[in-house]
């Protein structure tokens, strides 16, 4: 059994009490079917109860669940003939970005996307998923080969942040994350970003200038995490928890202010229940975005990506 969230508790007791139950059954004759289904009902009224009135706090765990699907695992599950593509031409591979080509219902697609590990020793070659500035130039430098051969661009986020050390400063960490954000804001091809976890600070937004925002539903995308808003605002990282709800970092949130264009739902329990049935729905999502911005010419993705970056913030009374 995987990592237990202390929000998700209860629903734990009951499944383990019910497969206590079912197992008893197969070895004695005694017959418990009745009690079973009882408490099979009662375990989808509790689920349906915490599942479905998450706070804030609640979903940052859920994203940060160890066992989330991961960039990879998702272009596993969604793209064809995948292609892995490495390097920046200036400096090195950055394993905690991956990029290449593929095939999408027989679309041509380029794909980018921040890369964790699953344990100690992938996190390490991954970085824990925080690019360096060469990570960053190499998806630079993928999206545009996708403009030059016309290949929309799907871009998976899910970053705690850029890697904030010396090194990573020295070859020019905020120059890079700047010049994405320049040059994606000009692409004439279509770009869609899907935040499939955490979606922290610059780190994220350099793979989020894009056309359509989405975001699953227990996921976060904010300027800061809310251990450092905490610390920096109230000098106590232990109040992570009310800075979630008060920074509104979630979908349902993000969503309502217009900073994200969709919101894919996820299977109950969040997307490590059944990363398959979650790849089906961020299929349905992604060609559901291309069909929209399909229609649309290099310069009418441009206008239309910039009109969406000018209105965010801006409120009439």
């Amino acid at each position: 059994m995987g990592k237990t969230l202390t929000f998700e508790e209860p629903v734990i007791r009951l499944r383990e009490k019910i497969k206590e139950l079912e197992e008893f059954t197969e070895t004695n004759t005694v017959d418990l079917s009745e009690e079973i289904g009882t408490l099979k009902i009662r375990l989808a009224s509790l689920e349906a109860d915490i599942y479905g009135n998450m706070e804030p706090w609640d979903r940052v765990q859920v994203a940060r669940h160890p066992e989330r699907p991961t960039t990879l695992d998702y272009i596993g599950e969604l793209f064809e003939d995948f292609m892995q593509l490495h390097g920046d031409r200036a400096f090195g591979d950055d394993a905690a970005i991956v990029g290449g080509i593929a095939s999408f219902e027989t679309t041509p697609i380029t794909i980018i996307g921040q890369q964790r590990g699953r344990d100690t020793k992938e996190n390490v070659k991954r970085n824990f998923g925080m690019p360096h500035p060469e990570g960053y130039r190499k998806a630079l430098r993928l999206m545009k080969q996708a403009e030059k051969f016309n290949r929309p661009i799907i871009c998976f986020i899910d970053t705690k942040g850029a890697y904030p050390g010396k090194a990573a400063e020295e070859r020019g960490q905020a120059e890079a994350i700047a010049r994405n954000l320049v040059e994606m804001a000009g692409l004439k091809v279509p770009v869609i970003s899907i935040v499939i976890g955490e979606g922290g600070s610059g780190g994220a937004l350099a793979l989020g200038v894009s056309n359509h925002i989405l975001m699953l539903e227990n996921s976060w995308y904010s300027v800061i995490s809310p251990e450092g808003a905490a610390s920096i605002l109230w000098k106590d990282a232990s109040l992570a928890k009310q800075m979630a709800e008060a920074m509104k970092i979630t979908a349902p949130h993000l969503k309502e202010m217009g900073i994200i264009d969709e919101i894919v739902p996820e299977v109950l329990g969040g997307a490590h229940r059944d990363p398959k049935a979650q790849a089906d729905f961020i299929r349905d999502a992604i060609r559901e975005s291309l069909a929209k911005l399909g229609p649309l010419d290099g310069d009418g993705l441009v206008e239309e990506r910039y009109n969406k970056f000018r209105h965010m913030g801006v409120f009439s009374s």
